[in-house]
């Protein structure tokens, strides 16, 4: 029997299945209607997100700290204070990932496992 990954990086895949995640995330903001409220808080162009996204991710699930030797600590709470974060906000931001999971082939146990982490991340994100 292998042994278990060490990180939910490992298990996830690696930074080719966390990039793959986090550009079907951003995908799924651009066509899906029922995440226009999350995508209008983007701007005209995801590229960036996208990047600063998939460097967070990396670092948060055990791998490479890419976010953190470009910016410092992540201070989430704080980068995201001059955005609108509500209820509303928070559950387009969790089922929109929450898609991206299941459409990218995340194991199941570890996209539930995420979807906790997540959860709990993104009602500490509320501000209003």
């Amino acid at each position: 029997m292998a042994d278990a990954p060490d990180t939910a990086f490992e298990w996830m895949g690696g930074e080719a299945r966390v990039r793959e995640l986090v550009d079907r995330f951003y995908d799924l903001m651009d066509l899906e209607p029922a995440y226009a409220r999350l995508r209008a808080a983007h701007g005209d162009t995801l590229e960036s997100a996208r990047d600063k996204l998939f460097w967070f991710l990396c670092g948060w699930l055990g791998g490479p700290d890419h976010y953190i030797s470009r910016f410092g600590h992540p201070r989430l709470r704080a980068r995201h204070m001059p955005f609108r974060i509500g209820i509303a906000e928070r559950d387009e931001w969790l089922a929109c990932m929450g898609q991206a999971m299941q459409e990218t082939g995340v194991d199941p146990a570890l996209q539930a496992r995420l979807a906790e982490s997540f959860a709990g991340t993104a009602d500490w994100m509320r501000n209003v």
